[in-house]
């Protein structure tokens, strides 16, 4: 049966031809046959869009195209976001990476946790994966709840020596530390920081009145591959507690959780992520000092993750091109993936941002080849 390619709408310039014949063929001749259902995916360099391609359809039966106001849920890539809060809070003087987060959050330094520096929460290296027994996958509805518990549990390794990624409780954690120094939670500071002022249709906990935007995903046909399973993985991805549940989709999309459930658009991903390829600017303004944005990308812990069966070098809160060579050929690129194969990344070496946002979930947990192929497609224009 021949596949046809949808109508593709957007921006794309003729130097970026071959990134649009990627983006086509990942409708109808993607690697292992995950064609797209509807998919975006942008480019920012110096502060200007220059590639904004969009596809397919925002509900499985075809009725509705997708848009440049249909909103995504990109799961784990919103951690990229999370990273420029921290670091927004950081150049703020609210906050310090070095410091201990127990002297924000005294409850947080027990069992063992109280040498724990903010940037070794942020890289996945606390021992805090997931909860140590099994939970209610309500208990995610119930942020004090699922603090409170976590600052009470020993961490899982020795904090310090290893990183083993955090799906979800990263983000309950940082989202404490970051309200504990600033006052607000970051679903208030992106909106107040950075949506409202720059136009950014970027949302983490998003109200009932925009659900109506948000395009329907297909889930991936099989589990992701973590490697050999122990405790630890259990814990962060297997156990039934470890993601929420038990409440309906408006519930969920409406809580905060930064590291899991930021609703998007690929161009404001891109455009906000262009904050690290451009200098710490966004929108002509400088929002990160260099010290500060060179602080925030700078290597924290590298090798093999815990949890993803990876060789990983973390920055603070953000995974580093080194070693995955998943951002494009620059080591020194930065970003994040997220759950059902979204990303996003930035280039300093040539100012650019990136981000791709799809509806048809994959297994990958790192380098989706849809991605891929339009990542090395954009490269070869350079």
């Amino acid at each position: 049966m021949t596949v046809s390619v949808p109508e593709i709408s957007g921006l794309c310039p003729p130097r970026f031809h071959a990134v649009k014949d990627a983006f086509a063929a990942n409708f109808t001749d993607a690697p292992d046959g995950l064609n797209e259902q509807a998919a975006r995916f942008s480019v920012v360099i110096a502060g200007e869009t220059v590639l904004d391609l969009w596809a397919g359809h925002a509900d499985p039966r075809e009725k509705t195209p997708l848009t440049d106001r249909s909103l995504v849920p990109v799961f784990s890539t919103g951690k990229a976001v999370m990273a420029i809060l921290m670091a927004a809070a950081v150049q703020r003087g609210k906050l310090a990476y070095g410091e201990k987060v127990a002297h924000l959050w005294p409850a947080y330094g027990a069992a063992g946790k109280a040498d724990v520096t903010v940037a070794q929460l942020l890289s996945h290296q606390d021992g805090l994966p997931g909860f140590d027994e099994q939970v209610d996958p309500t208990i995610w509805f119930d942020q004090r709840a699922v603090l409170d518990r976590l600052a009470a549990q020993a961490p899982m390794w020795p904090p310090g020596t290893a990183s083993g990624y955090h799906p979800i409780t990263v983000g309950y954690l940082a989202n404490e530390v970051f309200r504990l120094a600033d006052g607000r939670t970051m679903g208030q500071a992106l909106r107040q920081d950075f949506a409202d002022p720059f136009d950014l249709d970027l949302w983490i906990g998003l109200p009932e009145a925009e659900h109506g935007r948000v395009a329907a995903l297909k889930k991936p046909s099989k589990a992701p591959d973590l490697g050999p399973i122990d405790a630890i993985k259990t814990a962060a991805f297997l156990d039934k507690g470890s993601a929420p549940g038990g409440r309906g989709s408006t519930e969920w999309r409406s809580i905060e959780i930064p590291s899991a459930n930021l609703h998007g658009t690929a161009l404001d991903l891109a455009r906000i992520m262009g904050i690290v390829a451009d200098g710490g600017r966004l929108g002509g303004e400088t929002v990160l000092s260099p010290s500060v944005l060179a602080d925030a990308t700078r290597e924290r812990i590298s090798g093999r993750d815990k949890v993803l069966p990876f060789d990983i070098s973390w920055a603070a809160g953000l995974m580093r091109n080194r070693g995955l060579d998943i951002f494009g050929p620059n080591p020194d690129a930065v970003g994040h993936c997220g759950w059902g194969g979204s990303c996003v990344m930035a280039d300093p070496e040539i100012r650019l941002s990136a981000a791709y946002a799809m509806t048809r979930q994959s297994p990958y947990l790192i380098g989706d080849p849809r991605a891929q192929r339009l990542i090395e497609a954009l490269y070869t224009v350079f």
